[in-house]
Protein backbone atom coordinates (compact mmCIF):
# COMPACT_ATOMS: atom_id res chain seq x y z
CA UNK A 1 0.00 0.00 0.00
CA UNK A 2 1.40 3.40 -0.94
CA UNK A 3 1.74 6.14 1.63
CA UNK A 4 -0.45 9.22 1.38
CA UNK A 5 1.08 12.67 1.74
CA UNK A 6 -0.55 14.71 4.50
CA UNK A 7 0.27 17.92 2.65
CA UNK A 8 -1.00 16.92 -0.81
CA UNK A 9 -3.51 14.18 0.00
CA UNK A 10 -2.21 12.02 -2.85
CA UNK A 11 -0.06 8.90 -3.03
CA UNK A 12 3.62 9.83 -3.07
CA UNK A 13 4.23 8.02 -6.36
CA UNK A 14 2.01 10.52 -8.21
CA UNK A 15 3.80 13.69 -7.23
CA UNK A 16 7.29 12.58 -6.14
CA UNK A 17 8.90 13.53 -9.46
CA UNK A 18 7.24 16.93 -9.48
CA UNK A 19 8.33 17.66 -5.92
CA UNK A 20 11.94 16.78 -6.72
CA UNK A 21 11.90 19.08 -9.75
CA UNK A 22 10.69 22.06 -7.69
CA UNK A 23 13.25 21.84 -4.86
CA UNK A 24 15.68 24.77 -4.63
CA UNK A 25 18.83 23.17 -3.22
CA UNK A 26 22.13 24.71 -2.18
CA UNK A 27 25.29 22.65 -1.71
CA UNK A 28 28.09 24.38 0.21
CA UNK A 29 31.35 23.38 1.87
CA UNK A 30 31.94 24.77 5.33
CA UNK A 31 35.03 24.70 7.49
CA UNK A 32 34.35 23.45 11.01
CA UNK A 33 36.44 22.99 14.11
CA UNK A 34 40.04 21.89 13.72
CA UNK A 35 39.98 22.70 9.99
CA UNK A 36 37.60 19.90 9.05
CA UNK A 37 35.50 20.40 5.92
CA UNK A 38 31.83 19.38 5.75
CA UNK A 39 29.38 19.49 2.85
CA UNK A 40 25.99 20.98 3.74
CA UNK A 41 22.94 20.37 1.53
CA UNK A 42 20.29 23.01 2.27
CA UNK A 43 16.81 23.78 0.99
CA UNK A 44 15.15 20.36 1.06
CA UNK A 45 11.47 20.42 1.99
CA UNK A 46 11.11 18.03 4.91
CA UNK A 47 7.35 17.72 4.40
CA UNK A 48 7.60 16.06 0.99
CA UNK A 49 11.03 14.41 0.89
CA UNK A 50 12.40 11.74 3.20
CA UNK A 51 15.52 13.64 4.25
CA UNK A 52 16.72 10.84 6.55
CA UNK A 53 16.48 8.33 3.69
CA UNK A 54 18.18 10.68 1.24
CA UNK A 55 20.99 11.31 3.75
CA UNK A 56 21.46 7.57 4.21
CA UNK A 57 21.70 7.04 0.43
CA UNK A 58 24.20 9.89 0.07
CA UNK A 59 26.35 8.62 2.94
CA UNK A 60 26.37 5.14 1.43
CA UNK A 61 27.25 6.28 -2.10
CA UNK A 62 29.87 8.80 -0.92
CA UNK A 63 31.36 6.46 1.70
CA UNK A 64 31.32 9.12 4.41
CA UNK A 65 29.66 9.91 7.68
CA UNK A 66 27.02 12.53 8.19
CA UNK A 67 23.82 13.61 9.86
CA UNK A 68 20.61 15.58 9.43
CA UNK A 69 20.28 18.78 11.46
CA UNK A 70 17.59 21.45 11.05
CA UNK A 71 16.47 19.92 7.72
CA UNK A 72 20.00 20.16 6.30
CA UNK A 73 22.11 17.17 5.34
CA UNK A 74 25.65 17.46 6.68
CA UNK A 75 28.27 15.15 5.16
CA UNK A 76 31.84 14.74 6.40
CA UNK A 77 34.33 15.90 3.77
CA UNK A 78 34.09 17.96 0.59
CA UNK A 79 31.58 16.10 -1.62
CA UNK A 80 29.97 19.01 -3.48
CA UNK A 81 30.54 17.80 -7.03
CA UNK A 82 29.65 14.17 -6.40
CA UNK A 83 26.59 15.07 -4.28
CA UNK A 84 25.38 17.32 -7.12
CA UNK A 85 25.77 14.48 -9.64
CA UNK A 86 23.91 12.03 -7.39
CA UNK A 87 21.01 14.42 -6.74
CA UNK A 88 20.60 15.02 -10.48
CA UNK A 89 20.75 11.27 -11.11
CA UNK A 90 18.00 10.74 -8.51
CA UNK A 91 15.61 13.15 -10.21
CA UNK A 92 16.33 16.61 -8.80
CA UNK A 93 16.40 19.48 -11.30
CA UNK A 94 19.94 20.45 -12.35
CA UNK A 95 19.02 24.14 -12.75
CA UNK A 96 17.61 24.33 -9.20
CA UNK A 97 20.78 23.06 -7.51
CA UNK A 98 23.35 25.70 -6.63
CA UNK A 99 26.89 24.54 -5.80
CA UNK A 100 29.08 27.05 -3.99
Amino acid sequence: MSSISKRWGLPKELFEGVIKQEQMISIVAEKKRFGKIVTVIKGLDYRDIDIQGLAAKLKSKLACGGTVKENNIILQGDHRKRAFELLVKWGFNRENIEVE
